[in-house]
């Protein structure tokens, strides 16, 4: 009986402890000085071209999401924000695996809500 029980608690305490959060997160942007355009936005997970003021999905990951952007009147912007460690990485770090599944896939990491392109008038 206890090497059932045993059995069954290896099977029950044993898995993946992987983070459930989706692989985008939305993001609005806009430029400072409320014109528009648009910006390529990179990290090394992905690259996509966005409008500004708007809202893109970007892809989580461990390394600054950077924007190289230009409004309609041909203007250029450099920006780059970094991404944050999420705290539900400590709730996978009890389990298992360590959080090692979401090391791998970046799920963990976070990008602010919005961000405001700073541009000169």
């Amino acid at each position: 009986m206890r090497i059932i029980l045993a059995i069954f608690l290896m099977i029950t305490f044993t898995g993946c402890a992987s983070i459930t959060n989706d692989a985008f997160v939305p993001m609005a942007l806009s430029f400072g000085d409320g014109s528009s355009g648009k910006c390529i936005l990179t990290n090394k997970r992905m690259s996509i071209e966005a409008a500004v003021p708007g809202q893109a999905m970007v892809r989580r990951s461990d390394d600054n999401l950077n924007m190289n952007c230009t409004t309609d009147d041909g203007r250029t912007a450099i920006a780059s924000v970094p991404s944050t460690m999420g705290a539900k990485i400590v709730a996978s770090a009890v389990f298992i695996d360590f959080g090692i599944t979401d090391a791998i896939t970046d799920k963990h990491r976070e990008y602010p809500a919005s961000f405001v392109i700073p541009i000169q008038k």
